[in-house]
């Protein structure tokens, strides 16, 4: 394989599609792009914000620290994705790594929150590099399809599967979100018009969000921490132990696992999504982001695959901007819109996120076991869920590494 040409862009992925106008926008921004944006939205800001919270609490962060992180991540975030979906129109959402914020929450444990900034630097820019020298591009175009959607379907089970539990644990929430989002998607030509202006997800969310105030199962205040945030400028420190724990693990998790995992899912609706590009902009937006708390961007997997649940793949960027905007009113607001989301029921946000990832789960299981090297892709899912860590690292990108390897040892040669 040749080198990638370097320019000004270095291997970054021009542009192929005419940008959008704001008549082109209008007229593909239908019920069904702003449902779907809105529960992408949402997903985004209810279980992962509980990430960063729960880091936070272990650093001791003071309030206006943990403020201005979720500031960062949603503001940075939105302009991003807002940015980049209109330049490429191709959704394009990026949002913060959440396994990235796990490992930071330990390592916050035993580490001053300025040397945490400074190995967030340090990864934006290493981040950023394999983006633009192409090297990124070259070791995700050896990796077969079929391994990668594997471990997308593996990432994802826990959405299905945590979709039972709280059915179980709460059906008074749970049961009636799941019913109107079955009768929404009853395949019958009736009922796909009334879904193109009521979507399934939307109404569920909707539906679930009334029955939580009706059984008065929305905790009080949602305002104790104000309305709008504010930046706090954090001075990074550089230290051997900060750099050595956090900037290895970071990088290969948002390049190889979150940003793999964005790509695929993006790929399997037949959109071209840029591998270098989605590196090299998480890198380029993480630096100045990391002065004020967040932690290193990626290109989002779930959020990505609730934004194109729907059928017609050339509106699925109108979707991916209502998110963006949302996300930009979120980070502006963050206080106000993350005390409400921690005030619904944790059953109502799981299964929200049930519902709206079971289409995509389907098709990953589709694409990563209907294809070559079954075994390699067997391996991949299981190593995935298992929640194996090594080195600080966590089990979708072991599960890349030794699927790949099975498969070139058990699976049939006729096939590679």
């Amino acid at each position: 394989m040749t080198a990638p040409r370097l320019t000004a862009l270095g291997a970054i992925e021009h542009p192929t599609r005419q940008r959008p106008s704001l008549g082109d926008i209008r007229r593909d921004l239908g019920p069904l792009e702003i449902g779907n944006g809105l529960v992408a939205l949402i997903f985004s800001a209810s279980g992962p914000i509980a990430v960063i919270l729960a880091a936070a609490t272990a650093g001791n962060l003071s309030p206006d620290e943990t403020s201005s992180w979720i500031l960062g991540a949603f503001l940075g975030n939105g302009l991003l994705t807002l940015f980049l979906t209109w330049l490429y129109r191709t959704p394009y959402a990026f949002f913060w790594t959440i396994p990235g914020t796990v490992l930071v929450g330990d390592a916050l444990t035993h580490l001053a929150f300025a040397e945490v900034i400074g190995a967030y630097i340090a990864t934006a820019v290493l981040v950023f590099l394999l983006g633009w020298t192409g090297l990124i591009g070259r070791f995700m175009a050896v990796l077969p399809p079929t391994i990668v959607q594997a471990m997308v379907a593996g990432i994802f089970l826990h959405f299905g599967l945590g979709l039972i539990e709280v059915a179980i644990d709460d059906p008074p929430i749970v049961l009636p979100m799941i019913l109107v989002f079955v009768l929404l998607s009853i395949n019958h030509p009736a009922v796909k018009r009334i879904a193109r202006f009521a979507p399934a997800v939307a109404v569920a969310a909707i539906f679930g969000t009334a029955l939580a105030f009706l059984l008065g199962r929305v905790s009080e205040g949602i305002l104790d921490n104000g309305i709008f945030a504010q930046p706090e400028l954090i001075m990074p420190q550089f230290s051997w132990a900060a750099m050595v724990e956090l900037v290895l693990p970071l990088a290969i998790t948002v390049v190889v696992v979150q940003n793999g995992q964005g790509v695929a899912v993006l790929t399997a609706a037949g959109h071209r999504p840029g591998v270098n590009l989605a590196s090299a902009a998480a890198g380029l937006v993480s630096l100045p982001m990391a002065f004020i708390g967040n932690v290193t961007t990626c290109l989002a997997g779930p959020t990505n695959a609730l934004i194109i649940s729907g059928p017609d793949r050339s509106r699925h960027y109108a979707a991916a901007m209502v998110t963006a905007i949302g996300a930009i009113a979120v980070g502006l607001a963050s206080p106000a819109f993350v005390g409400f989301m921690l005030a619904m029921p944790t059953s109502f946000i799981a299964a929200l996120a049930g519902i709206a990832m079971l289409n995509s789960l389907k098709n990953a299981f589709l694409a990563g076991f209907s294809g070559q090297y079954p075994f390699g892709a067997l391996v991949c899912f299981l190593i995935t869920v298992s929640e194996f860590k090594f080195l600080s690292i966590t089990s979708p990108f072991w599960g890349l590494i030794i699927g790949c390897a099975i498969a070139f040892i058990m699976d049939d040669r006729a096939s590679k």
